[in-house]
């Protein structure tokens, strides 16, 4: 990587010129660069906020979930089978669906070649098991941290190549200007935070002929968040500049702990713990009693969370699984009470039910907990049999289930919407490829682990077209400041601006970074997130319309060292602003209950009956399942929105002689 010097508004700033530019370093990213490196691109650089704090290296679940083709057995499986699982979802595109398909056994066998410890049996198999929307049995897992496995070992691997690292920068802008007509990527804007303190206030220019974008989902919108504390995501920084977004309305939502942030999934539901709130008073209160006419029924339905995590509206009717999600829901918003498991007791009875007596269970979590051996008296005991280390992992986190409650709330956990790729994941701005999470390849429901899998081939494809069209650019500075050297300025300008906002006098107008940011997740929890109805939408989107217009002129970070988090609280308001505004869209346009949410209607059509406070609700559309949704700023700064037909799955080149002369002559690559 070559390095120079530019002055921009009186400021010194060093430019560093690579080829490949990845910013973040998740799993996907890592894998990325280990790619490159391996497909002979030499001047690749990574750059990120803080190496290791992704969501990759924190995330996890009770059995972390891996998704690829079947590799064990006797059901037969192929990648056109595996992409019709994926089709079959709604609103993905099936080119997309046979791609993650096609190339999941060779990213799977990549990353057991790096060490991650995915258990095989005595023959050699790699036995899976079924996970949510899997009709195959293709999941597997190294265990509760899959992904942390993952970016270890992509880590040390990137580490092996030599490939360069900068860490401590805080990407602020993405650089792009138009080149035959079209928009493209010259490089990025970041704020080396460990030089803020300087004359130039630590900013630093990135002068690169491609970007590998790979900065996590957008954690930091919620305030009911399992994402790690230290995951906000990035990908307001590609909306600004026009990328397009396939599906931001898909969000998946889940039971989670809070002061720890884990999924609670797997063994945390099968063993069956009670479900309390708290009041205003300091009374527990038993809130699933009253929607539940037995405690077998309540038993089962709690039971059943652990197969089916992720709140879905399908599940809501009949006591299914979902109506937990819902109940938690409404105890927290619109009761204002908070909600906690306790594994040292059972169900309580009361509101008609019976107590619970684990001799009573029934069908499947009788079957399941007796194959087990752990039909125990209380929950903890039950986990112990189960999974101890279940138990083991909140006791290293500081929480001892055998003797405290667990804070509770239905939590983002992913966003299977994201920034728009071709099929080898290059976005509408040619030169920029999202990969990871950013990238919104999923559709409304993924099977369960998919997202493991689409990043690590994400990945490799992006590698695999830069290698071969894009490797042999030239990174000229004086052509970047020529197309982007106006976007630099404004940039250096806002920084200077937000540490002289609001002189003395004019505190009443301000506000603090972080205040802002807590604003921003507050709304999004409320009006984004499970439960969605059109006018509290509206209401929400005109205020978040509002606040982000003022944001340059009212923030204020404290000192020099908040910087980045006044960038950070900006980026939010504006994904904020996109997301909240590509909900309302689809409420609008005839879009109903999918995936992981709710539409709230009085004249929804559709009655909650568990419900006693008269919930009504929208069906799904089905019709919509055949469309994708694009969101995207026009070149006039609206925000617009669009349905587009999502591409069917392709009747792809199978005969070799054909295939094999397209690949050599490198047709395959156009």
């Amino acid at each position: 990587m070559n390095s120079n010097l530019i002055t921009i508004k009186n400021k010194e700033l060093p430019v560093h010129e690579t080829n490949t530019l990845v910013i973040g370093s998740g799993a996907a990213s890592l894998n990325s660069a280990v790619h490159l490196k391996e497909f002979g691109v030499e001047d690749v650089t990574i750059a990120t906020s803080n190496l290791g704090d992704g969501t990759s290296a924190n995330a996890g679940s009770d059995k972390q979930t891996y998704y690829k083709l079947s590799l064990a057995g006797e059901n037969p499986d192929s990648p056109l089978d595996m992409a019709r699982t994926y089709y079959e979802g709604g609103a993905t595109h099936g080119d997309l669906a046979l791609i993650e398909s096609a190339l999941s056994a060779r990213e799977f066998f990549h990353l057991v070649n790096l060490g991650v410890d995915f258990p095989f049996n005595e023959f050699g198999e790699y036995v899976g098991y079924r996970t949510d929307n899997d009709p195959k049995g293709r999941g597997t897992s190294a265990g509760p941290w899959t992904s942390q496995q993952m970016v270890e070992k992509l880590l040390q691997e990137v580490r092996r190549m030599n490939i360069e690292i900068m860490d401590e920068i805080e990407i602020i802008a993405l650089l792009t200007g138009k080149q035959n007509g079209e928009k493209r990527i010259y490089g990025a804007l970041g704020l080396d935070k460990t030089e803020i303190h300087r004359e130039n206030l630590g900013l630093v220019v990135f002068s690169s002929e491609n970007v590998v974008f790979g900065v996590g989902g957008p954690g930091g919108l919620y305030q009911d968040s399992v994402y790690p504390r230290s995951q906000v995501g990035s990908i307001g920084l590609a909306l600004e500049r026009g990328a397009v977004a396939s599906n931001l309305t898909e969000g998946q939502f889940g039971l989670a702990s809070t002061d720890f942030r884990w999924n609670l999934s797997g063994s945390y539901q099968q063993v069956i713990p009670r479900y309390y709130s708290v009041d205003q008073s300091g009374q527990k209160i038993d809130f699933l009693n009253e929607a539940f006419s037995s405690m077998e029924e309540l038993s089962e339905a709690i039971f059943l969370k652990g197969y089916q995590w992720p709140f879905d509206p399908e599940r809501v009717q009949n006591y299914g699984s979902s109506l937990i999600d819902l109940l938690v829901y409404r105890e927290e918003k619109i009761r204002g009470r908070q909600v906690f498991l306790d594994y040292q007791k059972n169900p309580q009875g009361g509101d008609g039910l019976e107590n619970f007596d684990v001799s009573d269970l029934r069908d499947q979590p009788k079957e399941y907990l007796g194959n087990s051996d752990a039909l125990e008296e209380t929950p903890v005991e039950r986990l112990k049999e189960l999974n101890p280390k279940a138990l083991e992992l909140y006791r290293q986190n500081g929480i001892d289930l055998t003797e405290e409650p667990l804070k509770v709330a239905v939590c983002a956990q992913h966003n299977n919407g994201g920034l728009r790729g071709n099929k080898w994941w290059e976005s509408n701005i040619k030169h920029l490829f999202p990969v990871g999470e950013v990238n919104g390849s999923h559709g409304v429901s993924r099977p369960g682990g998919s997202a493991l899998n689409a990043g690590q081939v994400g990945g490799l494809r992006a590698a695999q077209y830069i290698s071969e069209t894009y490797d042999e650019g030239t990174r000229d500075v004086g052509k970047l400041l020529r197309k982007t050297g106006g976007q630099i300025e404004e940039k250096v300008s806002l920084a200077v601006k937000f540490l002289n906002n609001c002189p003395e006098g004019t505190e009443d107008n301000c506000i603090e970074p972080g205040e802002a940011i807590s604003l921003i997740k507050r709304r999004m929890s409320q009006y984004g997130s499970l439960v969605r109805e059109r006018e509290g939408l509206k209401d929400a989107l005109s205020k978040a319309r509002k606040f982000q217009n003022t944001m340059d002129e009212r923030l204020k970070p404290e000192s020099r060292s908040e910087l980045p988090l006044a960038f950070r609280a900006r980026r939010l308001a504006l994904t904020s602003l996109f997301y909240l505004r590509a909900i309302h869209w689809y409420l609008e346009n005839e879009g109903g209950s999918r995936g992981s949410y709710l539409i709230r209607d009085k004249e929804g059509g559709m009655e909650l009956s568990a419900l006693n406070d008269h919930w009504y609700f929208r069906g799904e559309n089905e019709e919509l399942k055949d469309r994708v949704q694009q969101t995207y700023l026009d070149e006039s700064g609206r925000i617009v929105n669009e349905w587009v037909k999502r591409r069917e799955i392709p009747d792809s080149p199978r005969w070799f002689e054909n295939v094999w002369e397209n690949y050599r002559n490198g047709e395959v690559y156009t």
